[in-house]
């Protein structure tokens, strides 16, 4: 299960709503969670609840976003506020294909698809629980339309883009098997 909430707090309290969604995406598990749930990190700092190794999830916050999933698979989530985008941050985390897609957009398109790439390699370092040590040039995605295409096996991704371009958020999940070359889902909102 994906939440998805656009909210005007300040950082703590993204943090604490980020919460309410995961607790609220628990619930329909029948899990109870509170600030008193046990969880456990993993060597990365990764956190898993430790009465339930077989229910994953994540959560993410950025300004004026808030986002959770809740699988049977390892998974990961990203949001952001669409800004303007870094090109110091590109030219570490893009491959150059990638970068080649930001900088030959038309200027008014530039940070959206920073950003949807970029959510995309959080999700995704997220979901293996290696954080952003990982080297995230390594990971490629492109677009064809709605469409996201890449080639790392055993991943499904899935990405909101929502009020307009304003905010992204993008979710991986480690499938059993691998499936490279697979087509995923973009959807506006």
């Amino acid at each position: 299960m994906i939440m998805i909430s656009l909210t005007c707090t300040d950082r703590g309290g993204l943090h604490r709503h980020a919460h309410r969604l995961l607790g609220e995406c628990l619930k329909l598990r029948k899990i109870e969670y509170s600030e008193d749930t046990p969880v456990i990190k993993g060597r990365m700092g990764k956190p898993s609840l430790a009465e339930h190794p077989d229910v994953h999830y994540n959560l993410s916050h950025a300004e004026g976003i808030t986002a959770c999933i809740v699988s049977d698979y390892e998974c990961g989530i990203d949001c952001e506020k669409v800004r303007k985008y870094r090109p110091n941050v590109m030219k570490r985390a893009f491959s150059a294909s990638e970068r080649k897609m930001v900088e030959s957009a038309p200027e008014a398109e530039k940070d959206l698809i920073f950003f949807r790439l970029w959510t995309l390699k959080e999700s995704y370092v997220k979901a293996i629980g290696s954080g952003i040590s990982y080297p995230m040039d390594t990971v490629e995605f492109r677009f064809e339309g709605d469409r996201i295409i890449t080639d790392l096996p055993g991943c499904r991704f899935r990405q909101f883009i929502i009020k307009g371009g304003s905010f992204v958020a993008a979710v991986c999940e480690l499938m059993p098997s691998p499936r490279g070359n697979k087509i995923q889902d973009s959807k506006s909102y």
